[in-house]
């Protein structure tokens, strides 16, 4: 059976490293080799009392399997708050099980409680299985392009 919660901000560095190595999965193809420890930074500050980002986590047997990062901002557009969903991932050895769909209707379910106006994300153009889920759970395609800037 699959437990799928959000991860308390008094988490501690032994559970916060089995997040990063989860998240390493997707970023290790395409990563730099600093990456592991920028994701484990990241984390930290995400889990810091006073920051808006929040970690929901799906496991399974006592394993991590899954994990969304999002962060709650707030829009003019919206008329309140809203969530910019980071990252979804499950680890490859646990896909096509309803994983990914349990942590976002978590998400949404924990977004609906915090009366949270919606939700934004990106996903690749050719990812169809991702867009697939989305679209289940009434997401739909944003035309934009989105731009960014590293300091």
């Amino acid at each position: 059976m699959v437990k799928v919660y959000e991860v308390s901000k008094e988490a501690d560095v032994s559970f916060k490293r089995q997040i990063a190595d989860l998240f390493m999965g997707q970023l290790e193809p395409i990563a730099p080799s600093n990456s592991y420890d920028q994701l484990v930074k990241t984390i930290n500050l995400a889990l810091q009392k006073d920051s808006h980002a929040h970690i929901f986590v799906a496991e399974k047997d006592d394993t991590l399997v899954g994990a969304a990062f999002l962060n709650v901002a707030l829009s003019i557009d919206k008329g309140g708050h809203y969530i910019w969903l980071n990252d979804l991932y499950v680890h490859k050895e646990h896909r096509n099980q309803g994983i990914a769909k349990k942590i976002l209707l978590k998400v949404i379910y924990w977004a609906e409680q915090k009366e949270i106006k919606g939700i934004e994300l990106e996903t690749g153009i050719n990812n169809d299985a991702t867009k697939s889920l989305y679209n289940s759970l009434g997401f739909h395609d944003i035309i934009s392009k989105r731009y960014g800037s590293m300091f």
